[in-house]
């Protein structure tokens, strides 16, 4: 520590067997799956949700495929560039380059369609199921994200400012990873979880989550450093906020036609 400003020094390598690391930032992935699969897996027993107890292991892997593959092939597209054209096998060279939460949700959509076409059920029932546990893996993998020291924020003069290492300009900086896993993990879990106690529209889930991750992506975005090779695209427009606004957009347009088309329901009903 220095002063109140805490000097980050967490090693991102949970452990390591001969050629073989593991990383927290994997863990945190694991660990959200894991926390998700078995709450999912509760509200399918308890019937408040349109998926099957015994579908839950099936619907589980397709939204772990459609994360990964959708998160790697949407920061090559969105962030990676020409690069990746010229090599293409940097591209499941996963340690080079990251993951795109945009990227992520597209596989995800893709996965509740495949899975809700499979079970011929609705596939906004399916997302109203499945996506109130979207939350839990953006609070890990944002607690992922500053374990690693990566993403960081621009530099403050606050107190609960990080110097986060490869700083070139070693300076106290917004922990914009810990903002996010508040704005986008925490708050957006406990909002959705308190319209599902309520009674919720269909389609009411995804529609707010869209709605809330945008909003509070685009906030987030005005203090976290872009992409180095990227940068700002207008001012201090981000390819974050480029990615977000369709979300804003789409997830205001939506909760607005299902406040006006839709009466309130309670639980999901069963097959």
């Amino acid at each position: 520590m220095n002063g109140w400003i805490y000097v980050h020094n967490l090693d991102p390598i949970l452990f390591e067997i001969g050629p073989v690391r593991v990383g927290w930032y994997g863990l945190m992935y694991a660990l959200s799956f894991l926390i998700g699969y078995f709450l999912l897996q509760r509200e399918a027993r308890l019937g408040r949700v349109v998926i099957e107890p015994h579908d839950v292991p099936s619907v589980t892997t397709y939204l772990i495929v459609g994360v990964v593959v959708g998160g790697r092939l949407g920061w090559v597209i969105f962030y990676g560039g020409l690069p990746y054209l010229i090599e293409p096998i940097r591209i499941v060279q996963t340690w080079r380059g990251g993951m795109s939460f945009h990227g992520g949700l597209i596989g995800v959509l893709l996965a509740i369609w495949i899975f809700a076409r499979t079970r011929r059920v609705s596939m906004l029932s399916v997302g109203d199921a499945v996506v109130p546990y979207v939350p839990i893996g953006l609070f890990f993998g944002r607690i992922g994200n500053f374990i690693n020291g990566e993403l960081w924020g621009k530099p403050t003069d606050g107190s609960w400012g990080v110097i986060f290492p490869g700083d070139r300009v070693h300076a106290p900086r917004h922990p914009s990873q810990l903002y996010e896993a508040l704005l986008e993990g925490v708050l957006i879990f406990v909002v959705l979880w308190l319209i599902r106690r309520q009674g919720h529209r269909p389609g009411a889930m995804p529609a707010v989550f869209m709605l809330l991750y945008g909003l509070g992506r685009s906030v987030v975005e005005f203090i976290r450093l872009p992409d180095a090779d990227i940068g700002y695209l207008w001012g201090p427009i981000t390819m974050g906020h480029l990615l977000s606004l369709p979300l804003i957009i789409v997830g205001s347009m939506w909760v607005l036609l299902l406040l006006m088309t839709h009466p309130p329901q309670g639980r999901a009903p069963r097959r």
